[in-house]
């Protein structure tokens, strides 16, 4: 029946990826929303439970590190057989994995809730996957088209968090968990078996703007390149300069997002002062991903990564040298502002440097390790806050880090590489 509907809908000459990039929105809305909550819930389970911050923040990285690794393999899934099924199941985990919480007693029930079973589902469900799947809908406005799907994240985040405290205020963090779960796998499973297809091939479209097959080739042109697999981009230096800076990029985003309410709170400000200032952080960063995309259309995409980490340097130094509540407030939007620059350029870049027919599993491995960084220095900001009372070491690090992460992206060769032992004969065809 829904197939149907595709083709209909198709047939009547309305061009499908736009129903796909709606779908895209609302999954990501819904999705990275209550992902993004977990900093507001992170102090009322410590009151509940008389855990510390870094207890708690390590099932987070337990969380970040299931999810990271099972990013190839899902890649892989997604590649093979498109991302309706990959949706759908990865979801059942996740429903099951936010209910789970809400009736956890001990540690380690929620280090296997949360930590283990939701964290299933974000691999199916996943900036780096929608994005891709994004990609093979829209050739041209490439950029534009995935950071307005993005922007459902954004706009997910300023409107649940809010509501997710309040809530929290008027019932309990468990009842929340239970909420956010039921919804999700509502809105998951709805528009991925009725909306979501993998490819325009499908419903016999073709990527928008894509360039009409048949064209008769120039003499001496030369043959077309072939895209080069995860293997392949590994050894190139491209691959790892692009690898280090979203090793920092992952430390960095979910450091402040996690630990950005804990930290204020500390200062004075209350749970509902902080809950806002998180949620106008979901919304500056859609003003970041609006501006990224078409940017990397025009100018490309390493200097827009490059830009993202030398701010961070400043704003980490100054929350640093002056933690008041106006510079929490300037670091929470313009931290929020840099938060998913990188998301809508990842996909671009990797088709850029490698093509697209991998780019489910190399973006897939790209954000592996963006999120394994992300979890750990989620865990560390919460022990080294438990053993100095204070974020202010784990900030000095990270402004290092960000340092570096600016060199290595001005490093990138933003152009087409070529697979080793086929360099020679692209640019000698008749072996001359």
């Amino acid at each position: 029946m829904a197939s149907s509907e595709s083709v209909a809908r198709a047939r009547r000459g309305v061009f499908y990826g736009w129903y796909i990039l709606g779908a895209c929105f609302l999954i990501l809305f819904f999705n990275t929303g209550a992902r993004l909550s977990f900093g507001v819930l992170l102090k009322p389970m410590a009151a509940t439970f008389h855990w510390d911050r870094g207890d708690i923040s390590a099932a987070f990285f337990l969380n970040m590190a299931v999810y990271a690794l099972s990013l190839v393999v899902v890649g892989k899934l997604y590649d093979r057989y498109g991302p309706k099924w990959v949706i759908v199941i990865s979801t059942l985990f996740l429903a099951a994995g936010y209910v789970l919480t809400a009736f956890v007693t001990s540690l380690w029930q929620f280090f296997l809730s949360y930590g283990v079973l939701a964290a299933i589902d974000l691999g199916g469900t996943s900036v780096p996957l929608i994005a891709a799947l994004m990609s093979k809908w829209f050739t041209k406005w490439r950029g534009l088209a995935i950071s307005v799907t993005l922007c459902g994240g954004s706009l997910g985040q300023f409107v649940l968090v809010p509501l997710i405290t309040s809530f929290i205020a008027r019932y309990d963090w468990s009842a929340a968990y239970v909420v956010m779960g039921v919804i999700m796998l509502v809105v998951n499973v709805v528009l991925a078996l009725m909306i979501i297809r993998g490819d325009p091939e499908e419903l016999g479209q073709q990527s928008f703007g894509v360039e009409q097959p048949g064209q008769p080739s120039a003499p001496g042109a030369m043959p077309p390149r072939r895209d080069l697999s995860l293997s392949q981009a590994l050894k190139t230096p491209s691959f790892w300069y692009f690898f280090t800076a979203m090793f920092v990029c992952g430390g960095g985003d979910f450091l402040v997002a996690t630990h950005l309410v804990p930290l204020v709170t500390d200062h004075g400000l209350d749970a509902a002062a902080g809950g806002r200032l998180l949620a106008w952080y979901g919304l500056l960063s859609l003003v970041g991903l609006l501006l990224a995309g078409p940017a990397s259309d025009v100018i490309g995409t390493k200097i827009p990564i490059a830009a993202t980490f030398l701010i961070r340097v400043v704003l980490f130094v100054l929350v640093v040298q002056a933690p008041t509540p106006t510079t929490f407030t300037l670091f929470a939007l313009a931290f929020g502002f840099t938060h998913l620059i990188t998301a809508p350029l990842t996909p671009i870049l990797v088709g850029k440097l490698y093509g697209l027919s991998h780019v489910g599993v190399i973006a897939g491995m790209i954000t592996t390790v963006h999120h394994l960084a992300g979890g750990l220095w989620v865990y560390l900001g919460g022990e080294i806050f438990d053993r100095t009372q204070s974020y202010r070491l784990v900030f000095v690090y990270s402004a290092l880090l960000a340092c570096l992460a600016f060199g290595c992206s001005l490093g990138i060769r933003e152009r087409r590489h070529e697979a080793m032992g086929r360099r020679r004969e692209h640019l000698h065809p008749n072996g001359v």
